[in-house]
């Protein structure tokens, strides 16, 4: 998969935060130009330790609406960017686009586990990738980071709008009965309400959405079997997240 560079990774946070002001006028926030028919969707996710710089990156294809796996491909690197609250698509966003640039596929759509416009300054991982990639990207995150919400129902498919300075930047979605909501936001080219959609037309009884649950299956498959003993047994002691 052909992946547009738009800047560079080695900035200060200065520089960081100035690239999210001007990405952010980059995005698409409406369904213009969401594909007719999706035959094809993927889930992203990233796995570390915070005790660790070194990344596990995973992207799995799936075939829409069946679900089924069609490729998926993992990188394994180290992070040069240090771990900051509001810009970790900066540390983070690297070993992700390496995993898609591996793709032999370009999915219609792409689900984040992260944050798209429900983020400071309206541009986190799903957002931020999602103009690099140039495809429809949803954010998919199991905490809020920003906003305010309503109460959501108990049964799938209930939702509350997010809010954020008067503003829909997203939704708290009942994605499993009575179980927690995850936190849907667009990333670029696509809408609140077709994003909520999609994600919930991928759920398969699981509280995460079939694509970034199957990434995160992945990716944690790899960073398992990527350390070694005595690291794997310091984690055991740490946590890994």
């Amino acid at each position: 998969m052909k992946i547009q560079q738009l800047h560079r990774w080695d900035v200060t946070y200065r520089e960081a935060v100035s690239i999210q002001h001007g990405l952010k006028e980059k995005l698409v926030l409406h369904d213009e130009d969401f594909p007719e028919q999706i035959t094809t969707i993927a889930g992203a996710d990233i796995s570390y330790s915070t005790q660790s710089d070194l990344f596990f990156a995973a992207v799995v294809l799936l075939a829409y609406p069946a679900m089924e796996i069609i490729e998926e491909t993992c990188v394994t690197q180290r992070a040069s960017f240090p771990y900051i609250p509001g810009l970790l698509s900066f540390r983070e966003g690297p070993a992700v686009l390496e995993a898609f640039e591996k793709l032999q596929s370009v999915p219609d759509v792409v689900i984040f586990d992260g944050q798209g416009i429900a983020h400071p300054r309206g541009m986190g991982l799903a957002s931020h990738m999602g103009l690099f990639l140039d495809v429809p990207s949803i954010g998919c995150a199991k905490k809020r980071l920003v906003g305010v919400h309503g109460k959501v129902g108990h049964v799938v498919g209930d939702y509350a709008d997010l809010l954020l300075d008067d503003h829909v930047v997203g939704a708290a979605v009942r994605t499993k009965n009575r179980v927690k909501p995850v936190f849907i936001s667009p990333g670029h080219k696509i809408g609140t309400r077709r994003a909520l959609d999609v994600v919930l037309s991928c759920c398969r009884g699981y509280r995460l959405p079939e694509p970034v649950r199957q990434a995160h299956m992945t990716v944690n498959r790899k960073r398992l079997k990527g350390v070694s003993l005595d690291d794997f047994m310091t984690k055991q002691k740490t946590g890994f997240e």
